[in-house]
């Protein structure tokens, strides 16, 4: 009798069963420690790179979070300065320098990604899903023998990542049940950087990564060759407030420098569609869709631009968008919060004439 009752006490106990996933995730939860790959220029870090940080910050609030810089020079430790300021959640600032870094070529970063996490062990490396993103981190992850979770838009938990798929038109929550470090690239847009105030500003600490272990080997077979950019006083398309863009109805290069003009009144950044740009209206820096820039500006214009699904991926997350097209079935209105049917080459002279000139 005193056995069946024991054996029953013990039948009605739930003994918790843990597999190795359970454990490791649960292991995630209670460590979580941050690699930011970080772009700059100019001697200091680029506004994309800051969003990055920002989203690292929400994956834990014990997260520590570690800035990786990598270059050469004076610009280099300014960079290094600004980074260490540029977010109350940074703890940490590591800075190669070596003239291998002198360009964000992907073979050098990756080797660099390598050995850094070699020695730190982090849970996580995160980088924005722009072009310096995009280059380095897929090599880095394979290096690392783990698999890359692109395009995040939201940080569920340290390990449920939510992210767009089929041209922004459904969204698919990924979680990560893989080996250290969780590797990501993170829309900046999404992850916007509230106001610091001066009582919360704080400079972490500056430390220099040994490279006594980086071999010639890390240079690979690419070499850079030149840099070919724009002059300009408009401000840059992927952190601009205000874009306007033009797309294929404008019919030519000099009929897309009315877009130009008003983007020049209003103070805004120039974009286009991929149509635009694969006519020759303007370079393909300014393209504006899922194979080019993504934006989410307080707003955006779009003028002669029939709204295609690789479009709208890019742009959708504006506050308020603005459409003119003389198609009143264009797919661009479905998204446009203000819309008017005309022809461009009407509208656009009427507003210039309104428009005062930008002081």
């Amino acid at each position: 009798m005193a056995t069946r009752a024991i054996h029953r006490a013990f039948a009605k106990r739930t003994v918790p069963f843990l597999t190795s996933q359970s454990l490791f995730l649960s292991s995630i939860s209670r460590s979580v420690s941050t690699l930011v790959l970080a772009e700059h220029e100019g001697g200091s870090i680029k506004a994309p790179s800051v969003s990055a940080v920002a989203a690292a910050s929400s994956l834990s609030k014990d997260n520590s979070i570690s800035v990786l810089l990598a270059g050469s020079g004076p610009s280099l430790q300014e960079a290094a300065a600004h980074a260490a300021s540029c977010h109350p959640s940074v703890s940490q600032v590591l800075v190669a320098d070596s003239d291998k870094f002198s360009h964000p070529l992907a073979e050098p970063w990756a080797k660099l990604v390598h050995l850094v996490q070699q020695k730190g062990g982090y849970s996580h490396i995160i980088a924005p899903s722009g072009s310096f993103g995009k280059n380095i981190l897929p090599r880095a992850a394979a290096l690392l023998d783990v698999s890359p979770i692109t395009d995040i838009i939201e940080i569920s938990e340290s390990n449920l990542f939510v992210r767009p798929i089929y041209a922004g038109n459904a969204l698919c929550t990924v979680r990560y049940a893989g080996a250290n470090p969780c590797m990501l690239t993170i829309r900046s847009t999404s992850f916007p950087v509230p106001p610091i105030s001066a009582d919360s500003k704080s400079e972490a600490s500056i430390s220099q990564v040994d490279l006594s272990t980086f071999g010639e080997d890390a240079v690979g077979k690419s070499r850079y060759v030149k840099l070919t950019s724009q002059e300009t006083e408009r401000p840059d398309l992927g952190n601009a407030r205000v874009v306007v863009t033009g797309g294929r109805a404008l019919k030519s290069a000099d009929n897309f420098k009315m877009i130009e003009k008003l983007a020049e009144k209003l103070g805004a950044a120039v974009g286009a569609t991929r149509a635009a740009v694969d006519a020759g209206f303007v370079p393909n820096d300014l393209q504006v869709g899922q194979t080019g820039k993504i934006v989410a500006p307080e707003l955006y214009m779009a003028f002669g631009v029939s709204g295609a699904i690789q479009h709208l991926a890019g742009m959708r997350d504006s506050k308020v968008i603005v459409a003119v097209n003389k198609d009143a079935d264009a797919p661009i209105f479905q998204v446009a919060d203000y819309g008017l049917v005309g022809d461009l080459f009407e509208v656009i002279p009427k507003l210039l004439e309104k428009m005062p000139e930008k002081k």
